[in-house]
């Protein structure tokens, strides 16, 4: 879990004898009042005066009084140590001009943690308050890790940790939990509960147990533009006074109403908030009257007390709460904490007729609306809203698949004929570049290195770039708009069948684009075994990485129907992997399923602004992956294709070479021919026989039988650092080496002939071949990226079960394709 506090200097660590002054009081709401009440104060001098015999408690000096504190409430106040540089000072106001900057400089740093629902703009507020650019969707499970921004504003140093967006904050997924852990453990000065403005009702319950946490809060009510079009009406300043903080209407994704919010958190932080207070939500005298009982087996446990608010742990306590019970673990009276909760539990359900933690709910309800009531005027007309009637044909019975599956043909099209254009440039220039080169270097080993190591290698994957960018591009709009979660509706039935969470469907579609992600983006799934069984066939989802390969050999090998062709390769891929799932639901987990609940947020027109930060945040990523990985990996094959010059096999063809060329003068054009032929055998058969070509024979047993030579086994092996690098790998292996020119890639592919053996001068490549080296791309081991997010997720032995089916399943299904293909005369 990050953390910024990793570096703060507490009273507790102060040694008898020092002398420091308070920047701040940490802890909630309760603690912090009772411990200010004390004289601890942010800007007091505080003196350790001695610790107790077993070093706890500790006795301090502050406003001319000696007082007692335990050191688990002295690790909540933060200090700043003036023992060396001042000694006489008495106030605040006495301290050296730098001193006093020193420490209103710590004491002006304001730790703020954005809680909100899942696409409730909570991102787009940190993007804006920020700077950063930090990914934002319109669909639940977006952020699945907390990111922090700094940044300054009005003296103060502002930390904004985007939380992962959360319904409730229970125990029921990783998102709950750990902003849960985050708000408790790390304990930061302000929570920014950012609220969607068109779903009060919903939204207040996560708002309703931050106030049971006792944390300070300031709410921001954001899309307010959408809720004043609907023509509702919010009395949102009189609404805060009734909770107890303030209220902001934002528009986040334009930036209004940010600084307001900022001003807000400054004024609570500074307890200078008029409208700042503490309420309790009353559940009724059976409920409190449990909350009493059970705090006073809490109370007992002051070290825990310090960090937690008390009601707030009765109350999970009182709801079944796993996690808030560990608290207690090996505490002196733990058993009797737990006989009180179950007691208490046992008599609310004989009361209520049903389970504590659904009175809790209806009552949180119940004085959610009744806030609503006082405060909120809905709007006039009951005609449908926008979204509802395009849900009447995106989400139709009959229209949905269509259009999805339109949608998607659209988006690998577009991919094609779009992306032809812009790659054409990147294309020539790359071309340009290398013959330019090729006109003023000498030949030797820093041209070859440069030409047809770096340029060939890097410049082979750098034109794909515009064909990845309008892939994203659509994906983004999908999410922007609304459309990724009606796409996880519509394949809510089909993911049902095969032991699926609807909500699979998300993490599935964002694989498309990056496997890491998406590995990720499975913590939006409640349930833990939904979670693997989706990891686990995340990689058979085509990711843009694959793209350059696909769109190489597309072209290359299929001129006609070739967005038919990538939109079947994708197709094969959700194919197996419903075979997978299906594989999982009747051997492993056959009776483990969820019903569909998943919020369809209104569909808004996608923001410029957003679109812009998802294209440049993928052109960065992959210009990176270029200039890193690609780059030593393109030199690295170029070094071990480049050496050993010589063989037996070279020295051979020299002699030849050499016989040819010293009649030159009496030459005709069919010497000269023979002279070109045999320059080009030698450079195939040096490839072969060096570090690379060795390589590539050791492994191209294996890969033989898929119909491979041994450059596309080495290029294979060199795509588990990552898979453009199949591409890259190609451009160097496969490289016709020509005095004139420079021959494109996907030509050189075409006229590839095996140099030695039984096929010696047979094609190495046609269609069949082609399809079956796609399809080994599509399914065989991910990216060690990938891999590694899987080990952190999930755990190492998942992380070696993905990579060893996912190369079975790629062997076989490559195996059948060319052998069933050969023996049908297909693609020969």
């Amino acid at each position: 879990m990050q953390s910024l506090n990793d570096n703060k200097t507490t009273l507790s660590v102060m040694p008898s004898g020092s002398r420091c002054v308070i920047t701040k009081i940490n802890g909630h709401g309760s603690f912090r009042h009772r411990i200010m009440e004390m004289g601890f104060v942010k800007g007091e001098i505080v003196t350790v005066v001695k610790n107790a015999p077993l070093r706890d408690p500790i006795e301090y000096e502050v406003m001319g009084s000696h007082i007692s504190l335990r050191r688990s409430e002295a690790l909540q106040i933060e200090v700043s140590d003036i023992s060396a540089c001042e000694s006489g000072a008495t106030s605040f106001s006495t301290f050296t001009e730098e001193v006093q900057k020193n420490i209103k400089e710590k004491s002006n740093i304001i730790n703020v943690a954005l809680v909100g629902n899942p696409n409730c703009g909570k991102t787009s507020f940190f993007n804006f308050a920020t700077g950063l650019h930090e990914k934002v969707g319109n669909y639940s499970g977006v952020t699945v890790n907390a990111k922090i921004g700094t940044f300054n504003y009005n003296g103060y140093t502002i930390n904004m940790i985007d939380l992962p967006g959360t319904y409730s904050i229970t125990e029921y997924s990783p998102e709950e939990l750990y902003v849960r852990q985050y708000i408790c453990e790390e304990s930061p000065d302000i929570v920014l509960n950012v609220v969607d403005s068109s779903n009060l009702e919903r939204n207040l319950f996560l708002t309703t147990q931050l106030i049971d946490m006792n944390v300070r809060i300031v709410m921001a009510l954001n899309m307010y533009d959408e809720f004043q079009k609907s023509g509702s009406r919010l009395d949102y300043e009189y609404l805060g006074s009734m909770l107890g903080f303030n209220i902001v209407p934002t528009v986040a994704f334009k930036g209004v109403g940010i600084n307001e919010v900022l001003d807000s958190i400054i004024n609570t932080y500074e307890d200078r908030a008029n409208t700042h207070k503490h309420i309790h939500i009353n559940y009724g005298k059976d409920i409190e009257d449990e909350i009493t009982r059970i705090k006073k087996s809490i109370v007992l446990n002051k070290e825990v007390t310090d960090k937690y608010s008390s009601r707030y742990l009765a109350l999970k306590l009182l709801e079944d709460d796993k996690t808030t019970l560990e608290v207690f673990k090996g505490r002196d009276n733990y058993s009797d904490i737990v006989s009180v909760s179950e007691r208490s539990r046992k008599h609310l359900r004989e009361v209520h007729k049903e389970e504590p933690s659904e009175v809790i709910t209806n009552a949180k309800y119940g004085f959610i609306r009744g806030a609503l009531k006082e405060t909120y005027v809905p709007p006039m007309s009951s005609k449908k809203n926008l979204s509802s009637k395009i849900d009447n044909i995106l989400t139709n019975r009959w229209l949905g698949f269509p259009i999805l599956f339109l949608f998607l043909y659209i988006m690998f099209q577009s991919t094609f004929s779009l992306g032809a254009i812009p790659q054409g440039w990147i294309e020539r220039g790359v071309e340009l570049l290398a013959t330019w080169l090729l006109s003023v270097l000498p030949s030797g080993i820093v041209s070859d290195l440069l030409i047809n190591g770096i340029i060939e290698g890097v410049g082979s994957v750098l034109v794909f770039l515009p064909n990845i960018l309008i892939l994203f591009l659509f994906i983004s709009i999908m999410e922007d708009t609304g459309y990724m979660a009606r796409a996880a509706f519509i394949m809510d039935k089909l993911m049902h069948k095969i032991g699926l969470h609807g909500k699979s469907f998300i993490p599935l579609l964002i694989g498309f684009g990056c496997s890491v992600p998406a590995i990720m983006a499975t913590r939006i799934l409640e349930n833990k075994k939904n979670r693997i069984v989706t990891m686990l066939i995340i990689p058979l989802m085509s990711c843009s990485a694959r793209l350059p390969v696909y769109i190489l050999l597309v072209s290359a090998f299929f001129p006609k129907n070739q967005a038919l062709i990538l939109l079947g390769l994708y197709l094969v891929g959700i194919l197996l992997a419903i075979l997978i799932a299906l594989i999982m639901k009747k051997f492993f987990y056959k009776s483990d399923s969820e019903q569909f609940v998943m919020e369809l947020p209104p569909y808004r027109f996608p923001s410029f602004r957003n679109l812009m930060i998802h294209i440049w945040d993928r052109v960065a990523e992959y210009l990176k992956k270029i200039s890193s990985v690609i780059l030593i990996a393109s030199v690295i094959i170029w070094v071990l294709g480049y050496f050993p010059r010589t063989s037996a096999a070279t020295d051979a063809i020299d002699s030849q070479i050499a016989l040819l060329e010293a009649d030159a003068a009496n030459a005709d054009a069919v010497q000269m021919a023979k002279i070109e032929s045999l320059q080009l055998q030698r450079s195939l058969v040096q490839k072969e026989n060096s570090y690379i070509g060795k390589i590539g024979k050791v492994i191209e047993p294996v890969m033989a039988p898929l119909g491979f030579d041994w450059k596309m086994s080495v290029s294979l092996v060199t795509g588990f650092a990552a898979k453009e690098i199949v591409v890259s790998s190609m451009g160097i292996l496969y490289k016709v080496e020509d005095a004139e020119n420079i021959t494109s890639l996907s030509k050189a592919l075409q006229s590839e002939v095996y140099a030695t053996g039984p096929r010696a001068g047979q094609k190495v490549f046609s269609p069949l071949v082609a399809m079956a080296f796609m399809l080994f791309v599509l399914l065989y081991v991910p990216c060690t990226a990938t891999i590694i997010t899987c080990g952190k997720e999930f755990g190492r032995k998942w992380a070696w079960i993905m990579s060893g089916y996912t190369f079975a399943l790629a062997w076989i299904v490559a195996f059948l394709v060319f052998q069933v293909g050969s023996l049908l005369g297909l693609g020969l």
